[in-house]
């Protein structure tokens, strides 16, 4: 394994120092570096260094739509946006409810070696809703699956929710929630409104979200677990979260990179590059999430990544899956939301999308700081560079980004995983 000599980076973008890793760790951090022979140097000069990213809400597809994404192509996105660790959300085929699964979707990332995979266990059998699935044995796995979840569905049940939050407790586990009470969305297609009323499109009212959340925090309370809240995206919702915060009720939540900055208005391009799940809501929720990530009341920052091939986007919008990728734009987004409009720092970004989600998501040796002693997960951004999106670059197999032919500011310039670069000058370095 090779040395190398990062100089002149701005630390989660503080003070400015030169990093040396070898042998898979940080060795030191400062200036004047006993450098061994033979280390290769990066200049890091204009460049914020942060720790790796870890993202909690990831869909690679695999097994089964391979069409969409694999955990290959999904990884390699992966380092490309900055990001050392991956959560792998359950919706496969087969879906992700066995030892098996995620066993399989492990090996898979450890085959990779552009990023940790972390697979996520179903909540219910077949996210059916109706069973649980086979949590301990997921748990006990070589997986070793912390975070379960029946994204894409609602565990709407509120005496199976009360079940699954009290089996998890068994291994320190945490449920993830897709908050959306089914009978308040059936067919809908973009957020309820008037703009929904002038589309002829069904809507997906705030309430749908803001009552599942509210109705597990008090399950979670009452039975004293661990609940995450998946893309939170509504003003009510922050709302509640920041109340049940406020009271002590143990609750971690997250938003995502399309929520920060997109608004339901561009709906009326019927483009279905715009469709997701929860849909994009109104300017004054997006200022409102945007006021709960700065504030911590949202802890977070994950993807929600949802890569799907061509034929289940170019289509009208009503036959067209919900969806939008999202690992190799996560930073620029963020950056453009939260750091431009000085509502957050470097350091709060690290917070975000590093140290939080490795401790809610329990990430082995990610989300630690730049360190002497710490895994060498260390990403490069050069704040200053800008980019037009194409979406005919990225590494994904997807093309489902809905920030094509947008300028974004920021771009990753290097990614070490554990010491190894997987990302150099802005390419995947294999």
């Amino acid at each position: 394994m090779n040395a190398y000599l990062i100089t002149g980076a701005s630390i989660t973008g503080g003070e400015v120092a030169d990093l040396l890793i070898d042998n898979g760790e940080i060795v030191a951090v400062g200036t004047g570096l006993d450098v061994p022979d033979g280390a290769e140097t990066i200049d890091a000069t204009g460049l914020v260094a942060l720790p790796g990213l870890v993202d909690l809400h990831t869909h690679l597809r695999e097994p089964g739509r391979e069409d969409a994404e694999t955990v290959l192509t999904g990884t390699r996105a992966a380092a490309l946006g900055g990001f050392t660790a991956v959560f792998a959300m359950a919706n496969t085929d087969p879906v992700a409810d066995t030892a098996g699964v995620v066993e399989q979707v492990w090996r898979l990332g450890r085959e990779s070696g552009y990023a940790d995979v972390y697979p996520i266990g179903a909540v219910t059998v077949g996210r059916k809703g109706t069973q649980l699935a086979e949590l301990g044995a997921m748990a006990d796995s070589a997986a070793r699956v912390r975070v379960f979840s029946d994204d894409g569905d609602c565990v709407w049940d509120a005496a199976l929710m009360r079940r699954a939050l009290e089996y998890v407790k068994a291994f320190d586990g945490t449920i993830a929630q897709h908050a959306q009470e089914p009978r308040l969305t059936q067919g809908a297609q973009m957020n309820e409104g008037a703009l929904s009323g002038v589309l002829g499109l069904t809507g997906w009212p705030s309430v749908a979200e803001e009552a599942i959340i509210a109705r597990d925090i008090l399950l979670n309370a009452h039975v004293g677990s661990k609940l995450h809240v998946c893309h939170l995206s509504t003003k009510g919702s922050v709302e509640i979260v920041r109340a049940a915060k406020k009271r002590g009720y143990e609750v971690t939540a997250e938003v995502t990179p399309h929520h920060l900055l997109l608004t339901e208005d561009l709906a009326a391009s019927y483009n279905p590059v715009f469709k997701v799940n929860p849909p994009l809501r109104t300017k004054e929720d997006v200022e409102a999430v945007r006021e709960g990530l700065a504030d911590g009341t949202i802890d977070i920052v994950a993807t929600d990544h949802a890569p799907h091939p061509v034929e289940d986007k170019d289509c009208e919008w009503s036959a067209a899956a919900f969806g939008m990728t999202g690992l190799e734009t996560a930073v620029s987004v963020v950056q453009h939301a939260m750091i431009d409009t000085k509502l957050m720092t470097w350091a709060d970004v690290a917070d975000r999308m590093s140290y939080r989600p490795a401790v809610i998501g329990q990430a082995g040796d990610h989300g630690r700081p730049l360190e002497a002693g710490a895994p060498a997960n260390v990403v490069l951004v050069d704040p200053a560079a800008e980019r037009t999106v194409v979406p005919a670059e990225s590494a994904s197999l997807s093309r489902n980004t809905p920030f094509g032919g947008m300028t974004l500011p920021g771009k990753v310039v290097a990614t070490f995983l554990r010491g190894t670069p997987t990302v150099l000058d802005g390419a995947l370095s294999r």
